[in-house]
């Protein structure tokens, strides 16, 4: 996914009115859909947390989290907390600081996180809403009225954005029903996420919710899943959806079955000699089918391999066997199969393994899907780059699955993180330990609770010297394309208009006239010449920029990287029409100049 992805999570479960019920599922609920989100295999959002905040705070963050976007971002926000109904009919959010007979002061209206979706730039952005609709409430405990109907759906699908590309809002129950946690609205049962988020969270996380088995999550399959699940676990509790999207919205990958290649059928008379009644017209026809299965065209390959799997079902067992053959060359063939990272330090950079792909194109073309979440896999040329997370210690035992189109393999990880003990950590100056930031993703938490201080404060794991900061080539060198790209854009214009100077000094001169003095006396080479080299040379380096970004994607945050393809690609759009251009100039003033 190469669009900026933004998720903000608000879960309220603490609140200050003792008519408010304490709720069980949102912390619960922001947990886990922090960790499907934030996960670069799956959602590969960046993603923030704000927990038990005040109206005011939760007003400033959806504020600033639609604000200052772009058309290629991707935004997401959720809700889950008590969703509050004012006499009006308004639907009300409630923060830990609200007063029910003051919702318009102290509660966050629909109408405001409407207006924030409505007035952002971004391309897109989604709303899931895991509240209820009165039935927060303590029978009895408020004057807000907690019965009658609201439709969530009708306080923010209404109009269209102004300048995104389109929306879309997906709620927990319809208007006259509770989001329940669990099976039931229980003051003792045990904390876990709601029925919603649980299916969110579950179909993303596994795959699943990819119905159509395509390799991606879509809003469309993410919805379609969830209501199931909640129906089944509660026919009571029924999820909405109102759209206005152009296109398919991709919400995540899946981690569900093989690939999928649209195949293209063996030529005609390929088919033919395989239903033919001679038994060397057909073993020609495995033998053909085999070299087609090794093509680089992918397509072609899953033609063939089709066709030699009908083969190896249904013909004699001679043809059979030599079809079974030529299929096994496309099994996954990854090594090593066994990975042992050994020990690391907890805190240490992350350490990374090659594991190579051994085959035909169509056997290496598979999608790796890591069984745990501190593994994290990369492609490479020569197959994948394996990475291990050393921020919390103990021994780590996992798997990676790799599926292709024919079958599936494991890869075995094993690695032990070894804890930093207190004596060789390094104080924090102000005494609270900094949070962690990733280099792919941001991640933060905003509670209004106040911290505990501990008798005796822990340092913090001192931080190895040789970790690597975020590098800043790959953007530089695509700015350097840029500026080449543009420069030669200039140059050509410049030569453009010399030439057009020279042919018209040509016409003038009449018969006694000679276009290349005219050409030379109007310096119409030389910006051409120049014109040449910086488009060449701005290819060259914008090459050089996703080569980088590709080999040290890890050291690049997710702006970075849509930064640095960006300017990339605006580079190239820019050198390689004016180097056509240039060529095509020098060629007809190389071909034309003998006869003017």
């Amino acid at each position: 996914m190469t669009d900026s992805r933004h998720a903000l999570i608000i879960a309220n479960d603490r609140y200050d009115d003792q008519g408010l019920k304490k709720l069980k599922a949102p912390a619960q609920d922001a947990a886990a859909l922090e960790r499907v989100l934030h996960d670069p295999q799956i959602g590969d959002f960046e993603v923030e947390v704000v927990h038990n905040a005040s109206a005011d705070l939760m007003r400033r963050r959806i504020q600033g989290f639609f604000n200052e976007r772009d058309r290629a971002d991707t935004l997401l926000l959720h809700f889950s907390c008590h969703g509050l109904k004012s006499e009006s009919g308004e639907l009300y959010l409630a923060a830990s600081d609200t007063e029910p007979p003051l919702l318009a002061a102290t509660a966050v209206p629909s109408q405001f996180v409407r207006g924030c979706m409505y007035g952002t730039r971004a391309g897109r952005t989604v709303l899931f809403l895991d509240c209820c609709y009165g039935g927060a409430f303590s029978r009895g405990s408020t004057s807000v009225r907690s019965s009658g109907e609201i439709n969530a759906l009708e306080s923010f699908a209404k109009g269209e954005p102004a300048t995104g590309r389109g929306w879309a809002v997906i709620t927990a129950s319809d208007s006259m029903e509770y989001a329940f946690e669990g099976s039931q609205l229980a003051e003792n049962s045990a904390p876990r996420p709601s029925l919603f988020t649980h299916a969110v969270v579950e179909g993303l996380q596994t795959g699943e919710a990819d119905l159509d088995a395509d390799g991606n999550v879509s809003l469309d399959d993410l919805y379609e899943y969830v209501y199931r699940q909640v129906q089944e676990q509660n026919p009571h509790q029924t999820p909405k959806k109102a759209a206005e999207l152009r296109g398919e919205l991709h919400l995540a990958h899946s981690r569900r079955g093989r690939i999928k290649i649209v195949a293209v059928p063996s030529p005609p008379s390929l088919q033919a000699a395989m239903n033919s009644e001679e038994f060397l017209t057909r073993q020609g026809a495995v033998t053909e089918l085999r070299k087609r299965l090794r093509r680089k065209e992918l397509p072609m390959a899953e033609g063939a391999r089709q066709h030699l799997e009908e083969v190896a079902r249904n013909d004699i067992q001679p043809i059979a066997e030599l079809a079974s053959e030529a299929l096994s060359e496309i099994h996954l063939a990854p090594s090593p199969r066994h990975l042992d990272f050994g020990r690391a330090p907890q805190g240490s950079p992350p350490r990374k393994q090659p594991v190579t792909l051994y085959g035909p194109p169509l056997a290496r073309h598979c999608v790796a899907q890591p069984q745990q979440t501190w593994l994290r896999v990369d492609p490479t040329p020569t197959g994948l780059e394996v990475h291990v997370d050393t921020s919390t210690a103990g021994h780590r035992s996992g798997a990676i699955v790799l599926k292709g189109v024919a079958d599936e393999a494991v890869i075995h990880v094993e690695a032990v993180v070894d804890p930093v003990s207190e004596r060789n950590a390094r104080p924090p100056s102000n005494g609270s330990t900094a949070p962690t930031r990733q280099s792919h993703a941001k991640r933060e938490t905003v509670t209004t609770e106040p911290p505990r201080i501990p008798s005796r404060p822990k340092k913090p794991p001192e931080r190895t010297t040789h970790q690597p900061s975020p590098s800043h080539r790959a953007p530089t060198l695509a700015g350097a394309a840029l500026a080449l790209a543009a420069t030669s854009v200039i140059t050509l214009v410049l030569a453009l208009q010399a030439a057009v100077a020279a042919v018209m000094a040509r016409g003038d001169a009449g018969p006694t006239g000679n276009v290349e003095d005219d050409i030379r006396d109007h310096g119409a080479l030389t910006p051409l010449i120049v014109c040449l080299i910086t488009g060449a040379i701005a290819l060259v380096t914008g090459a050089f920029a996703r080569h980088e970004l590709g080999a040290r994607q890890e050291h690049y945050t997710s702006k970075a990287t849509s930064g640095t393809r960006t300017l990339t690609a605006v580079a190239k759009g820019l050198a390689i029409p004016t180097l056509t251009l240039a060529v095509l100039a020098g060629i007809t003033y190389l071909v034309g100049s003998g006869y003017w």
